[in-house]
């Protein structure tokens, strides 16, 4: 059971691989050449920054209220 999961899940995969190979190659350099030249890759970047910033600090949060009670409960 657990080897038939493993043969489908390689083959899944392969298919997915097949596909993103079949893309044109120059699609993506045009489209990061465009974003560059325009400034826009910068807000790209800022703002996936900010989110993950935010991500981080909403999990330091969580996990200092998560100690305090854990302490508070012993």
């Amino acid at each position: 059971m657990k080897n038939s999961k493993a043969k489908i899940l390689f083959f899944i995969l392969l298919c997915f691989s097949t596909i993103l190979y079949s893309q044109p190659a120059n699609t993506a350099n045009d489209f990061s050449n465009t974003m560059n030249s325009n400034g826009k890759i910068y807000v790209v970047v800022a703002v996936l920054t900010v989110i993950l910033v935010g991500i981080f600090i909403y999990l330091i949060g969580i996990d200092r209220k998560l100690k305090r009670l854990e302490d508070k409960d012993n």
